[in-house]
Parts: C-alpha cells; sequence; structure tokens
C-alpha cells in the first residue's frame, strides 16, 4: 500500500499549525481531510457565490469544481481545485491559496469559513 505524500504532508501541517495555534479550526480540517477520500466534499463554484459574501476566505476540504459562476472576489484554499474553477476564481480577482499559505497567514484560524 502507498502513502499520499501530498494528504500526509497537508494533514501534517495542519496538525503542527493546531497545537502551535491552539486554533481548533485547524483540527477540524484535517480530520476532514484524513478520513477516507469519498468523505472529501465537492463544491461547485455556483454553489460557493451563493454561501460567501466578498472578499471571504475561504477552506474547502475537497475538491472546487467550475460549474456555476462567481461574481465575486474570494480567497479560496482547497484540497484539491478543477482547471475551470481556478481560472473563473482568477478572472473575477479571487485568490487562489495553498494549505501552507494560508496557515502562515490566519495561523489562529479567524477569518476562514470551511465550506463543504
Amino acid at each position: 500500500m502507498f502513502a499520499n505524500t501530498m494528504v500526509d504532508n497537508t494533514v501534517w501541517t495542519l496538525r503542527k499549525a493546531a497545537k502551535q495555534n491552539k486554533a481548533p479550526i485547524w483540527s477540524d480540517i484535517e480530520a476532514r481531510i484524513s478520513g477516507p477520500r469519498s468523505n472529501r466534499s465537492e463544491v461547485n463554484l455556483g454553489k460557493l457565490a451563493q454561501v460567501t459574501k466578498d472578499n471571504e476566505v475561504v477552506f474547502v476540504p475537497g475538491k472546487v469544481l467550475g460549474t456555476g459562476n462567481l461574481g465575486h472576489k474570494l480567497t479560496v484554499c482547497a484540497f484539491s481545485i478543477s482547471e475551470s474553477a481556478a481560472k473563473k476564481i482568477s478572472s473575477v480577482g479571487g485568490k487562489l491559496m495553498t494549505v501552507d499559505a494560508l496557515v502562515k497567514k490566519y495561523p489562529d484560524g479567524k477569518g476562514v469559513r470551511i465550506i463543504g
């Protein structure tokens, strides 16, 4: 059986951030990601557009799909993002962040919403 290095690295980063910053959000995300792949969320851009406001920071513990349109800026961090979703997020002035960058910028997790 092969270990998924990307999952392992992400889990380790989140676990470390949760302990160092005493931020339960990182433990929550870690638990969602470390489970079976079938339990990870798939969220369409249309859904993100409905449940978010302009300039929000969101974490999707799964995959962001490109179905639908986004009419406002978002900062999105996800385990996986489809190419079309990435293009649409960037085209409205939104940003994509890695888990490491998100944890660095928001160490206590304040202002970050989990969607999915």
